[in-house]
C-alpha cells in the first residue's frame, strides 16, 4: 500500500513527475520528538483496502494539489493529471492496486514472436459519446505516441515499435524492431490509453484541455473543467465492467495549491479526500475526527541524481564518500518525518511482484548499506585528490523535502572537504533539468522521487544504460549495458528479474544515482466515504469508482 518517479525523453512536459509531485507528497517539517528530545519514529502500517462502502453516494469531493497540465493521455505524465485521467480513460491493460497487470480494453493478448504482440480488443465497449470501441480507435490512439508532431511524453514505451496495424475486426498487431519485454509491460499506464479516433480528429489541438475535454471508456466521463478551479466527473452508466461501475454519481476535483488550505479543508470536511498528504499534517488529520489516514503501496524511491561525471563526482570514491557523509536516517526524519525507511536501492520491493521470493530477496540482500562514516568519507576524498573542489546542488522551492535534502547534502559535502553550493531555480527550471541537457550544465546533483509505471523494476534500471535520455549524468558501464540489454530482450519474468537483480547490485556499487529513502503513499479518506484501495496505482487504476458511502 504506498509512493513516485520521473522519466523523460519521450515527454518534455511534467518531467518532474517524480520530483515536483513527490515534493508535495513528502513535504515535511521537523521530526517528531519524544519527551526526552530524541526523534520518535511514527507508527504506521500499510493498508491494501479500506472498508467496503455501505452503498452508493450522490457525490464526493477530492483535493488535487494542482490543476492538471493536460488530460491528453500523451502528455499525462504527472500526479495531478493522472489521478483524474485514470478514472475517465482506460488502457489496453489494467495496472491494479497490487501492481499486477490484467486485461483491460484488450480482453486478451499474446506474443506470437519475439517481435510481435497481438491484442484482441474487448467487444461491447462504448466511448462516453455512445460510439463503439473499434480496432481503428486503438491504432489511432497508439500511433500518436510515434508522431513527432505530437511529442508524446510516453514515447519511450514505443521507442522500439516498427508498426501498429489493424489485423482483424477487433484485433491490433504491434511489431517491434528488437525483442522488447518492456513494451507490453508499459501498456497498463497512460501509454496504453485508448481514445476515439473521431474525437482525436475533431478536437485537434484542443483535445485534452479545458475546452476540448476527452471522450474515453472509463467508469466516469469528464463533464466539466473550470480552468483554475475544478474538474467534475459524472458516472458513465454505459460502462462495460460491472465490477467497477462507479458508486458515486459525481466526483469533483478541486485544485488546492496551498497545502495548509488543503489540510484545513480535509479537517473541516469541506473536502472528502486527498492523495499525497503533506507529512507534517498527517498527525493533525489522524486526530481531526474527520476521517482516516491510510498508507498505501508505492514504487517510488527518493534519490540524488548525479548529473555531472566530469567533476569530482565522476570519481566513484567521491560518490561513495558522499554516501558515507550523508545522515540518511536524519534526512528521512527531517524530510519525511520518518514515514518510510532508508533505501540502498533505486526500487522498492513492490515493483518486483513477478519475481520469485528468492530472486526478490536476492535483489535486496547484500547491498552496500553506506552507514554514516565521516572518517571513511574524508579518507576517500583525500585518496581521490579532490579536496577543495566544488559541486553544485540544484533545487527549487517546491517542498520542504527539497530544502531539507539540499541543505543536508551540501553540509555533508562540505564536512568531507568538498566545496559545495546550492543553486536555487524556479520550479519550471527544475523541471527542465529532466528534459533539457543545457539546463544541467554546471549542475552536479539534483533530487528526484522516481516512481515506476509498470510492474517491472527493469523500467528503472533500463534508463541507466549508456545513451538513454534519462541517464542524466551520461554514466556508462559496458557490463551493465550488456546485462540490461539482455534483460530487455528477455520475456521470461523470472529470468528477467534475475538479470535485473544484477543491475540493482551494480547500481548500488557504482552509484550513478545516490539512493536516500523510500516511503508509502498516504491518502486521507473523509468520514462520508470509503472503499478506496490505497496505492500509487491511483495514477492508472479507476480508484474513484470504488468509493461510496461509509
Amino acid at each position: 500500500m504506498s509512493v513516485i518517479r520521473t522519466r523523460t525523453g519521450r515527454r518534455s512536459v511534467a518531467l518532474i513527475a517524480g520530483a515536483a509531485a513527490a515534493a508535495l507528497a513528502l513535504s515535511g517539517c521537523t521530526p517528531a520528538e519524544t519527551s526526552g528530545g530524541s526523534t520518535a519514529a511514527p507508527e504506521w502500517e500499510y493498508t491494501t483496502q479500506t472498508p467496503e462502502p455501505s452503498g452508493d453516494i450522490d457525490s464526493f469531493t477530492w483535493a488535487n494539489y494542482a490543476e492538471p497540465y493536460s488530460l491528453d493521455y500523451a502528455y499525462a505524465f504527472d500526479y495531478a493529471d493522472n489521478m483524474v485521467l485514470s478514472n475517465v480513460c482506460e488502457s489496453l491493460l489494467r495496472l491494479n492496486p497490487d501492481y499486477s497487470l490484467s486485461p483491460g480494453l484488450a480482453e486478451s493478448y499474446e506474443q506470437t514472436s519475439d517481435l510481435t504482440w497481438v491484442y484482441n480488443i474487448r467487444p461491447g465497449v462504448t466511448f462516453h459519446d455512445g460510439t463503439p470501441l473499434t480496432a481503428a480507435d486503438v491504432v489511432a490512439s497508439m500511433n500518436r505516441h510515434l508522431d513527432p508532431a505530437v511529442g508524446s511524453s510516453w514515447y519511450s514505451v514505443y521507442q522500439n515499435v516498427a508498426s501498429i496495424e489493424q489485423t482483424g475486426d477487433l484485433q491490433v498487431t504491434v511489431t517491434t524492431t528488437i525483442p522488447d519485454s518492456q513494451f507490453n509491460q508499459g501498456l497498463g499506464g497512460s501509454a496504453g490509453v485508448i481514445e476515439s479516433a473521431a474525437t482525436l480528429a475533431e478536437k485537434g489541438a484542443d483535445y485534452g484541455n479545458s475546452t476540448g475535454l476527452v471522450n474515453c471508456t472509463g467508469p466516469f466521463e469528464l463533464s466539466e473543467w473550470k480552468s483554475g478551479e475544478s474538474i467534475t466527473l459524472t458516472r458513465y452508466d454505459g460502462y462495460w465492467d460491472e465490477s467497477l461501475k462507479a458508486k458515486s454519481g459525481e466526483v469533483e476535483f478541486v485544485f488546492m495549491n496551498d497545502s495548509t488550505a488543503r489540510v484545513n479543508a480535509l479537517k473541516s470536511g469541506d473536502v472528502d479526500g486527498s492523495w499525497m498528504l503533506p507529512v507534517d499534517a498527517i498527525s493533525q488529520l489522524q486526530s481531526s475526527g474527520s476521517g482516516d489516514v491510510y498508507f498505501g503501496l508505492s514504487t517510488a524511491t527518493s534519490n540524488l541524481i548525479v548529473s555531472n561525471l566530469e567533476g569530482p563526482l565522476g570519481d566513484l570514491e567521491v560518490r561513495q564518500a558522499l554516501m558515507y557523509a550523508l545522515d540518511r536516517e536524519g534526512i528521512l526524519d527531517a524530510a519525511a518525518l520518518g514515514y518510510g525507511e532508508v533505501s540502498n536501492a533505486l526500487t522498492q520491493e513492490s515493483s518486483w511482484g513477478e519475481a520469485s521470493e528468492a530472486t526478490r530477496a536476492g535483489a535486496f540482500d547484500g547491498l552496500e548499506e553506506y552507514p554514516t562514516n565521516l572518517d571513511e568519507a574524508k579518507k576517500l576524498v583525500e585518496e581521490a585528490g579532490v579536496a577543495g573542489e566544488k559541486i553544485v546542488f540544484a533545487t527549487a522551492p517546491i517542498g520542504n523535502d527539497f530544502n531539507v535534502i539540499s541543505q543536508a547534502t551540501v553540509a555533508a559535502a562540505q564536512s568531507i572537504g568538498l566545496e559545495a553550493e546550492i543553486k536555487t531555480v524556479t520550479p519550471n527550471a527544475y523541471t527542465a533539468l529532466f528534459s533539457d541537457p543545457s539546463a544541467r550544465e554546471g549542475v552536479d546533483l539534483f533530487y528526484t522521487v522516481w516512481y515506476l509505471s509498470s510492474p517491472d523494476p527493469l523500467e528503472m534500471y533500463a534508463v541507466l544504460r549508456t545513451g538513454e535520455f534519462s541517464n542524466y549524468g551520461n554514466w556508462s558501464d559496458p557490463e551493465y549495458d550488456e546485462i540490461a540489454n539482455q534483460a530487455v530482450g528477455t520475456f521470461d519474468a523470472e529470468e528477467r528479474a534475475q538479470l535485473t537483480s544484477q543491475l540493482q547490485h551494480i547500481a548500488n556499487e557504482q552509484l550513478p544515482w545516490l539512493p536516500l529513502f523510500a516511503g508509502p503513499m498516504p491518502v486521507f479518506v473523509g468520514e462520508r466515504i470509503t472503499g478506496v484501495a490505497p496505492s500509487i496505482a491511483f495514477l492508472y487504476y479507476p480508484w474513484a469508482a470504488t468509493i461510496g458511502a461509509r
